[in-house]
């Protein structure tokens, strides 16, 4: 990765950081609690994979910047809500998340339910307030939607609970974690896309290729780290796979095959992006960096 790419990085996370903190509602204001919750699970924390590859792909076409700001804020707080509740106890029951006490740990059940609710909900406002035109907000908003619901990252995590403890082949994994990894990394490539321009079927189809690529890449490294970081690292409890016999890519395919795997997809998604030349270097990068990520 490049010091261009770098710097790029560091100032698309911070002005994320800043922006979420605009479109969240303000700690102060009623109810005190959950509006704190909320900004609690949002800011401070992660990578912000998903709002990087938004401008990512918009820089391709030339995006205007507050409709991209505006997307990648919004399935960021998808992305946070996701990650709420699914730190639950009547989901994966987890007590760190990005280094700090989960929103149920810190605060209560009760509050971590309705600030999943709540961030799904902000979600949608902050991005059908952006200022475009109706005919390009509203296939955003049907993306996000789709990506967010049953058949996609919902319908993944539904999933996910009822495979823990049944040996799954590599074909019913990788549908899985097409719907509850890669569905929200998909819009978040084609959010970013289609807020510069209607896409012809050949960008859609390479960006579709890339964010398949990648999406599966990232749940295949998540696998890999859960069996070999530490909890510190990671910001998150090492190991819970494994201890809750839930089926990953090391369980099916062992450590070694992962990691090749992981690599193949990596250059799978830089071949999906050749037909945008040079224009989409930071969409390579971002694919190099899911993969070489320690965390």
């Amino acid at each position: 990765m490049t010091e261009q790419f770098q710097t790029w990085m560091k100032s698309t996370q911070a002005a994320v950081e800043i922006a979420l903190t605009q479109y969240l509602p303000a700690p102060s204001q009623l109810p005190q609690k959950l509006h704190e919750a909320m900004a609690y699970a949002v800011l401070d924390g992660g990578k912000r994979v998903r709002p990087l590859l938004v401008f990512a792909a918009g820089n391709l076409f030339d995006a205007p910047n507050e409709l991209l700001s505006r997307a990648a804020c919004a399935v960021e707080m998808i992305h946070a809500y996701s990650l709420v509740h699914d730190d639950m106890p009547c989901m994966d029951d987890d007590a760190l998340r990005r280094g700090k006490p989960t929103v149920h740990k810190k605060y209560d059940e009760a509050t971590a339910l309705l600030v999943g609710d709540a961030l799904q909900a902000q979600a949608f406002l902050v991005l059908s307030e952006a200022q475009a035109e109706a005919d390009r907000k509203l296939p955003m908003l049907q993306l996000l939607a789709h990506a967010s619901g049953s058949l996609g990252m919902c319908g993944g995590q539904a999933i996910d609970l009822d495979s823990v403890g049944i040996a799954l082949n590599i074909t019913e994994l990788e549908q899985m974690h097409r719907l509850k990894t890669g569905a929200l990394l998909r819009a978040s490539v084609l959010l970013g896309a289609i807020s510069g321009k209607h896409l012809t079927s050949d960008e859609t189809k390479a960006l579709d290729q890339y964010a398949a690529a990648i999406g599966l890449a990232f749940q295949v490294v998540d696998d890999v780290l859960d069996a070999t970081a530490d909890s510190v690292t990671l910001g998150k409890t090492a190991g819970k796979d494994a201890a809750d016999n839930k089926p990953t890519y090391v369980s099916l395919l062992g450590l070694e095959a992962s990691r090749q795997l992981a690599e193949k997809l990596c250059n799978d998604a830089h071949q999906a992006l050749s037909i945008f030349g040079e224009s989409a270097q930071y969409l390579h990068d971002l694919a190099d960096l899911i993969v070489q990520r320690k965390a």
